[in-house]
């Protein structure tokens, strides 16, 4: 794949994840327009898909200091003199540093992975759009394996950085281990051992690394156990760097010394106000909202606004309850609620909708009652007869019923 005709695979990767939530529209109700979702699936493509995004929807990644971990003995050398910067990162490092290229880039994550083969490497520099990257086949004798690293920034002490390095929740992604640490400095690194597909449908494993210092710099690096994250078989059965390994690849203060000499980012676009800040917390108002004494609550979504969801049982199977609440949707009534939604006499719209779920396993169905409010307040409900979202059903229909999403979605509670 040319990167420099069609972009790295962290960026289709990144816009396949943005094209699926829209085109997921007509069958999942909940997947367009909708903030409080799409802030939850960001905190998933912040940790996956932004290594090299630093341009693409607002996202961006940086490299972090301390270069721990040299080829197979554990040093910070880098080799030929030509790798990015000094692997050590200080107060006094010049003010504009020279441009890193992506030759450099190659060689200095060369220098920083064990000793091994490597093959078939891509790079940005750092005066390229949209971001410092890196990518190649390493093989260290036990199999092929790709390995990637992104560079960028985000906006300290945000909600983007703190996402960044919190383990997503099993409801919505499978792993089978994910650890969050805070590394001397202040810097926090998240290692995730994932998988490439939600599904499974195909065992090639995902592991990544997601690091924020204290400044708002953030290094992203991934491995997988084939020679390509998708479309390759697999070579072996785990990636070639164990977590340990991660978190100092992701700590090599070499990548903070690029990410000193990239240009600001003027094309980062201005933040936008959120349009959930006067809803309530989603969760214990969702529960607040269910029939008493029916259903068990086996998970959660905390306190969070705007969007949440609880997986709940009535002893038939578990069922899978997500809401979004919204403010300032009167731009995309058009697009949600056609000519055959139902009108209340306040005005309030309601459109219903029973469909398969595409992005659920075998037998799983969506329920949905989406609601719009003539001041433009949004609140959609929906439910699936599985316990997450990517899984096979666990009974025949959900457990609510239209009627009592119904009530739910237009239930006063949802604002303050």
């Amino acid at each position: 794949m040319p990167f420099d005709q069609h972009g790295t695979p962290f960026e289709e990767r990144l816009s396949a994840d943005l094209r699926q939530a829209v085109d997921a529209f007509d069958t999942d109700r909940l997947a367009l327009v909708t903030a409080g979702e799409l802030r939850g699936r960001r905190r998933l493509l912040l940790r996956r898909r932004a290594a090299v995004a630093g341009g693409v929807a607002s996202l961006a990644l940086v490299g972090v200091g301390g270069a721990l971990l040299g080829p197979g003995t554990g040093s910070s050398a880098h080799r030929d003199g030509a790798s990015v910067g000094t692997g050590r990162h200080t107060a006094t490092a010049a003010p504009t540093p020279s441009p890193v290229s992506g030759d450099q880039m190659i060689r200095t994550l060369e220098g920083l992975l064990p000793k091994g083969r490597f093959s078939k490497a891509e790079a940005r520099g750092t005066n390229d759009r949209p971001g410092p990257y890196v990518q190649l086949v390493y093989d260290d004798g036990k199999g092929a394996a790709a390995i990637s690293v992104g560079l960028g920034r985000v906006e300290p002490g945000s909600d983007e950085a703190r996402a960044t390095t919190e383990c997503p929740r099993k409801v919505f992604v499978h792993y089978d281990a994910c650890s969050t640490t805070r590394l001397t400095g202040g810097s926090v690194v998240m290692v995730l051992q994932g998988y490439e597909y939600p599904d499974r449908r195909v065992d090639t494993k995902w592991w990544s690394a997601e690091l924020v210092t204290p400044e708002g710099h953030h290094v992203s690096v991934s491995e997988w156990n084939a020679a390509a994250e998708k479309g390759a078989p697999i070579s072996r059965a785990e990636p070639p760097l164990s977590a340990a390994q991660l978190r100092k690849l992701a700590a090599a203060g070499a990548w903070r010394d690029a990410i000193d000499a990239m240009p600001p980012d003027t094309h980062k676009p201005a933040p936008q106000p959120t349009a959930t800040a006067d809803s309530v917390a989603i969760a214990p108002t969702l529960s607040s909202l269910l029939p008493k004494g029916v259903f068990k609550v086996s998970e959660d979504s905390g306190d969070d606004s705007g969007y949440g969801y609880l997986v709940l049982d009535d002893g038939k199977g578990k069922n899978f309850v997500q809401v979004n609440v919204q403010a300032d949707m009167s731009d995309a009534e058009g697009d949600l609620f056609g000519s055959d939604a139902e009108v209340l006499a306040d005005g309030t719209k309601v459109a219903t909708h029973q469909v398969p779920s595409e992005k659920g396993g075998a037998g799983a169905v969506m329920w949905t009652v989406d609601t719009i409010r003539t001041d433009g307040r949004r609140v959609v409900i929906g439910e699936l007869n599985s316990g997450a979202p990517n899984e096979d059903a666990t009974r025949k229909t959900p457990a609510l019923t239209m009627g009592q999403l119904r009530e739910i979605a237009l239930s006063p509670k949802w604002w303050l």
